[in-house]
């Protein structure tokens, strides 16, 4: 006669309720088991007595034989472990094959300790893994909008958003943007800003422009505010209803030159970012940053493990300048070519226009670390569609393989 028996492989994993008679493939009663626990197992044994009829040591007084009671009979064995989900429930079981005969000298017991110690150990280098790949930066977003403070667009949208979800993922987040007066209600956004008394100079456009920095932490991020009287105007951020505000160049470099500065001399949160910066610069506003990185500070020995990414957000716009103006930037002689830009010959305004000028977005384009945009669909616009933009020739020799990265950054 066949019988099978649930024995349990842990010490204190389950509780045998009672001996059952039953044929092999039917269902488990519930009432078999009265204690569970994540890792426990059961082993499923089916033994041959040899005849029909009870156990020889089954008697009326004595339904349940002790261990030394028992005849010797030998046993093949089945596994059935416990499956439960995430939260601990049980969810079903399923079967495992024995390794053979069982014997007192090799105690189930010890099989299940030795499963138990290899999963535990797997998950334990499985976590030490994820410890070790957790990385976490000091991201500096520079940008000239990002709402709620500030917004025209897409581009205040993403720059108000992606901060809030980088911090959450526990980077270290800062935004740079101007802090732009109107004289409206809608200064009222910057009423949580506060003043952090640290005026800085910066050396362009002929003299030491002086601009201070504001600070509100919100959400997770440090949002810091440029201030300068150039940003204090009616109408919006780039110009009013008269048209675009003639010194959008000086206005954005400044506000470039503060965005390298504001990581190394702003103590937010009691101390500064520091040198190690990952610089997010969104559009021409910003694209000044990676050229003043390479040309201003990596050979004093400043950010030299700093990196920079370039985000274009809309390509039309590339703050295209007369050439003259490359010496009211701020940036040595010798890094002219970095953004200057002749344009073709069909988009000269006379015949006597050599078609010089500078392009602070090519500029960016050729001396940050990588680039991407805001969609797929724009990658493919630029490099592939690109024969309306102005830049083409540039992101082909500079730009193209970088894009490649965008995808997997």
């Amino acid at each position: 006669m066949e019988s099978l028996q649930l024995t349990p492989i842990h010490h204190h994993s389950f509780v045998l309720v009672r001996h059952s008679h039953l044929q092999l493939g039917s269902h488990f009663p519930s009432s078999l088991l009265t204690r569970a626990s994540r890792n426990a197992n059961l082993r499923l044994t089916r033994s041959f007595s040899g005849e029909v009829g009870p156990p020889a040591s089954h008697n009326e007084d004595n339904p349940f034989p002790l261990k030394d009671e028992q005849p010797q009979e030998q046993e093949r064995g089945l596994l059935l472990a416990r499956e439960t989900d995430d939260f601990g429930s049980l969810v079903g079981f399923r079967l495992i094959p024995g390794s053979g005969i069982t014997t007192e000298e090799q105690p189930e017991a010890k099989v299940g300790e030795e499963l138990e110690e290899k999963a535990e150990a797997k998950v334990g280098e499985e976590l030490e893994e994820k410890a070790e790949t957790k990385v976490s930066y000091n991201i500096t977003f520079v940008t000239a909008e990002a709402a709620p403070y500030s917004k025209t667009g897409g581009l205040g949208d993403v720059c108000g958003s992606l901060p809030i979800a980088l911090a959450s993922r526990g980077h270290r987040v800062m935004v740079v943007s101007p802090r732009y007066m109107h004289g409206t209600s809608e200064d009222a956004r910057y009423s949580g800003a506060v003043d952090m008394d640290c005026n800085i100079q910066i050396y362009c456009f002929g003299a030491a422009q002086e601009v201070g920095f504001y600070h509100e932490y919100r959400k997770g991020v440090d949002w810091v505010f440029v201030d300068h009287p150039s940003f204090h105007r009616a109408g919006s951020p780039y110009g009013d209803m008269y048209g675009t505000f003639g010194d959008n160049q000086f206005r954005y470099t400044l506000l470039c030159h503060a965005a390298c500065e504001a990581p190394l001399v702003l103590p937010l949160g009691g101390y500064t970012y520091g040198e190690r910066c990952l610089f997010l610069v969104n559009d021409w506003h910003a694209s000044l940053v990676p050229v003043l990185l390479a040309a201003k500070y990596r050979p004093h020995g400043v950010y030299k493990d700093a990196r920079s990414v370039l985000v274009i957000h809309n390509i039309a716009h590339q703050g295209v300048e007369p050439i003259v103006t490359y010496g009211n930037l701020g940036l040595p002689l010798e890094w002219r070519g970095a953004l200057e830009w002749v344009f073709p010959n069909w988009a000269r305004m006379h015949a006597l226009d050599t078609g010089e000028a500078v392009n602070f977005l090519k500029g960016a384009i050729v001396t940050a670390d990588r680039i991407v945009t805001v969609s797929k669909v724009i990658i493919l616009h630029i490099t592939y569609f690109c024969c309306c933009c102005l830049l083409s020739q540039n992101i082909w020799l500079y730009g193209a393989q970088y894009f490649l990265f965008s995808l997997r950054f």
